[in-house]
């Protein structure tokens, strides 16, 4: 037995052929709630997976895969509180001209009987809101009238308007109780953390909406249900998901505040609210009372009484339906379109409410298919404009950014929104464009919730978001991306409400993050390419890519223990790693090895190195080489799912995307080292970044500036033009020129004859060597000088100190002679 909502069944079946077996083995299709088909927007989602049942059965009657003696055709049950029109039901149900059989019960099978009463009231102002607040003053008369001093619930459309009718009701009313109520509330009231609640609840009055805290919500409804509470004013959301019956409902104004403006409760809010009237186990009788303006008396009377007409809506989303049933190929051709068209229970009502929806009503059968026709093609149109389908003059068959419409369950208006980017956006614009996505569409930005939002926005005293927007919250785009941003922040968030805001856009948030990744993936521009794949891991793992709190990634570390390890220090992978497993056990206040198994689980995260080069002279190829630095680890923990992917992103400054690659942490660990090259055209620089899809922490990136490497190998280049320049000109210069004479250093013989010759006035004397004589005899004609023999800082060889011996002897030799000489010229 699968339980489930029309939209999750809708999601899955997009996907049928893929599920095969699970779609094949269902074999009772049951709808509650059918009445759902005149809802706005779940009605058609309702309509849609019906439809598509039933087209599933025809293909899988005929489809060989499918043994004959095996298929047992789909039954479908539908059963609904009060619906008049239910031959039409029938009618869509059934198989081609023969309707499904239908039953109609009345009121007298009821356990308990249930008195309606729609009271009208003049409207003298054009403000519902204070119309509304008229209303609060008018229920004290119907509580006396009705009430039989049982348990009565207050259905308000906002929960400040909750609010303002309980105060007004704890003015007005008085109950008396018994010892046993007055413990019950008291015990009720101890226990409650909201003061004015707890004013409220003594006095026998409570309040109940889906902005208080958890805790009060429970003991509110525990007390109620107990019956020693009289009265609970609450919102029309209690109605649907929280049974709490009572013996009087009241429904305080049909008129509810949605996508900005007011419109009137859908049938099947009413008749949810309604149906709270009753409790099989206490009474036998119970009354449900509808104040509204006037003018809507008669539509509200028509209703209670089973006349209101249940209609399709998928004519005002025939859009989305259509794009699905194209990518599951149901529809192939116009032809297609319109059969598929009439398994509707669109084509059932407009055949006999064709004005209704748009139609004239004189037309025949024929004309009303043409009609339909006409909406089909014009819808189809509109996705061929969006490039979400092809057509081609009679073939109609899905784009991947169609397929990826389907996929991700996306509304129209949003993959329009996804069609602005331009490819330059980074992380702050692409998170504004996601916010005005359509899937936000219902969320309300109320009155009392703007001083919270914009003291997340900018405020001087405390933590604020990371991109503030500017001025004041004034639209529900802002406070979308403001509670996105607290929630990535780790801001505290001051009210209940808007934390339950917080988590339900986060979560929408990832899966439209997700096919905004997908989306420009299919478009060659880096920079938004990177930011969408940062964004969607950010909703992923509710924190920005740039945080200190890496350890709330981890299990067993919630907020408050990643706030220490933060404020100790500890704001990175690599920080816990280093440090002492008992340092963080002191920093945690738990004791060992939970330091241990820490590092541990860190240690076993997948962690990489990048180098980005160039491979040519040119700069125009380059070699990107990742590696895996821990396998072994890896391998071993495992902290890392093995379907956890990294991608790899090269782009230049021209925001041109060069590469884009999906890595499974899984084949590196068999194969750590993969190389890949890219070419590059003329970029100042090109970017390396490797991104983990789901881990915050492991990013690495690299850069390379080719303005300035294109810079110093040209100036290399210039250099060694001058270097060679130079030696060319030098050794022209030497072949040209007469090299300058070198003076000498006299040697001791020229100076001897210098002397001799200034002494005497004649000619001077040279010492001449004669080369035939026995070089190693050495004589006074065979000196020669040899000053820098003295100043030798090596050691001198046994030759070299023979040969200097001598030079020694022949200059004694030499001053003995010249004295002889010149004492004898003395004599003479």
């Amino acid at each position: 037995m699968i339980l489930t909502t029309p939209e999750k069944w809708d999601s899955l079946t997009r996907r049928w052929k893929d599920n095969r077996g699970l779609v094949q083995v269902v074999k009772l299709f049951l709808i509650d709630e059918v009445h759902l088909l005149n809802e706005e927007r779940r009605g058609a989602t309702l309509e849609a997976v019906v439809s598509r049942m039933k087209t599933v059965q025809k293909t899988l009657r005929f489809d060989r895969q499918t043994p004959s003696h095996t298929f047992l055709p789909l039954r479908f049950i539908a059963v609904s509180a009060t619906i008049p029109n239910v031959e039409d039901v029938a009618q869509w149900l059934g198989c081609d001209d023969s309707p499904a059989k239908h039953y109609k019960i009345s009121d007298e099978l009821r356990p308990v009987k249930l008195n309606k009463v729609v009271i009208g009231y003049p409207c003298t102002t054009a403000s519902p809101f204070q119309f509304d607040i008229g209303l609060s003053y008018k229920l004290k008369p119907i509580l006396i009238k009705y009430s039989d001093l049982k348990p009565t619930l207050i259905f308000c459309s906002t929960r400040k308007g909750v609010q303002q009718t309980s105060s007004v009701l704890a003015q007005q009313l008085t109950f008396e109780f018994n010892q046993e109520q007055r413990e019950k509330l008291a015990l009720a009231a101890n226990l409650i953390q909201e003061n004015k609640l707890k004013a409220l609840l003594k006095g026998g009055i409570g309040y109940h909406h889906a902005g208080m805290d958890l805790a009060d919500r429970s003991a509110t409804e525990q007390v109620f249900h107990s019956g020693c509470l009289p009265v609970l004013v609450t919102t029309s959301t209690l109605a649907m998901g929280v049974n709490l019956p009572a013996h009087l409902v009241i429904i305080k104004s049909t008129q509810q505040y949605v996508y900005g403006g007011y419109q009137e409760y859908s049938e099947t809010q009413v008749l949810q609210m309604i149906g709270r009237a009753g409790r099989p186990q206490f009474d036998t009788s119970a009354t449900a009372v509808i104040m509204t303006k006037e003018n809507t008396k008669h539509r509200y009377e028509r209703l209670v009484d089973g006349k209101e007409l249940v209609e399709s809506s998928l004519h005002r989303h025939l859009t989305e339906h259509l794009n699905a049933e194209v990518v599951l190929q149901t529809i192939t051709e116009h032809a297609v379109a319109m059969d598929w068209i009439r398994s509707t229970f669109l084509y059932v009502r407009a055949l006999s409410n064709p004005r209704h929806y748009g139609f004239p009503a004189n037309l025949d059968k024929r004309g009303i298919e043409y009609k339909l026709e006409q909406m089909c093609l014009i819808e189809l149109n509109e996705l061929s404009k969006a490039k979400l389908i092809t057509i081609d003059l009679i073939n109609i068959s899905p784009t991947e950014t169609g397929c990826l419409m389907a996929r991700y369950y996306l509304a129209f208006e949003s993959m329009k929104i996804f069609a602005k980017v331009c490819g330059s956006e980074k992380l702050q614009e692409l998170l504004s464009l996601l916010s005005e996505c359509h899937e936000f569409s219902d969320v309300q930005l109320r009155v009392n919730e703007k001083k919270t939002l914009n003291a997340l926005n900018k405020t001087k005293d405390q933590e604020c978001i990371r991109f503030p927007l500017p001025g004041r919250i004034k639209t529900r785009d802002m406070k979308v991306n403001c509670l996105i941003q607290a929630v990535f922040g780790g801001l505290q968030i001051h009210d209940t409400s808007l934390n339950q805001d917080a988590t339900k856009i986060v979560r929408a948030g990832e899966r439209v993050s997700k096919c905004l990744v997908q989306f420009l993936n299919q478009q060659p521009r880096y920079q938004s390419l990177l930011s969408a794949i940062i964004l969607a891991k950010c909703f992923y793992r509710k924190l920005w890519e740039n945080t200190p709190y890496v350890s709330r990634q981890l299990e067993r570390i919630g907020p408050a223990l990643s706030s220490l390890l933060a404020k100790n220090g500890k704001t990175s992978f690599r920080a816990i790693v280093e440090s002492n497993p008992r340092d963080l056990e002191r920093i945690l206040n738990r004791p060992p090895p939970m330091g241990n198994r820490i590092q541990e689980a860190v240690r076993g995260l997948p962690y990489f190195s990048l180098d980005l080069e160039a491979s040519d002279q040119q700069f125009t190829r380059m070699t990107v080489t990742v590696k895996l630095l821990n396998p072994e680890l890896v391998l071993k923990i495992n902290m890392s799912s093995n379907e956890h992917c990294f991608t790899l992103l090269v782009g230049d400054s021209e925001n041109r995307l060069l590469l884009n690659k999906r890595i499974r942490t899984v084949d590196m660990v068999l194969s750590p080292i993969l190389v890949f090259s890219v070419n590059q055209n003329n970029a100042k620089e090109v970017y390396a970044n490797l991104l983990s899809e789901k881990w915050i922490g492991l990013d690495v990136s690299a850069t390379i500036k080719v303005s300035n490497l294109k810079h110093l190998q040209q100036n290399l280049k210039l250099t060694i033009e001058k270097i060679q320049k130079s030696k060319q000109s030098k050794l022209i210069l030497t072949n040209t020129e007469e090299k300058p004479k070198k003076l000498k250093k006299p040697t001791l013989i020229e100076q001897i004859q210098e002397k001799h010759a200034s002494m005497y006035n004649l000619p001077g004397m040279k010492l001449k060597t004669n080369p035939a004589q026995n070089s190693t005899h050495v004589g006074l004609n065979k000196f020669q000088y040899s000053p820098l023999r003295k100043q030798r800082l090596v050691p001198l060889e046994a030759s070299e100190k023979t040969a200097l011996t001598d030079e020694l002897t022949i200059q004694g030799n030499i001053s003995e002679s010249i004295a002889k000489e010149t004492s004898n010229d003395n004599s003479s």
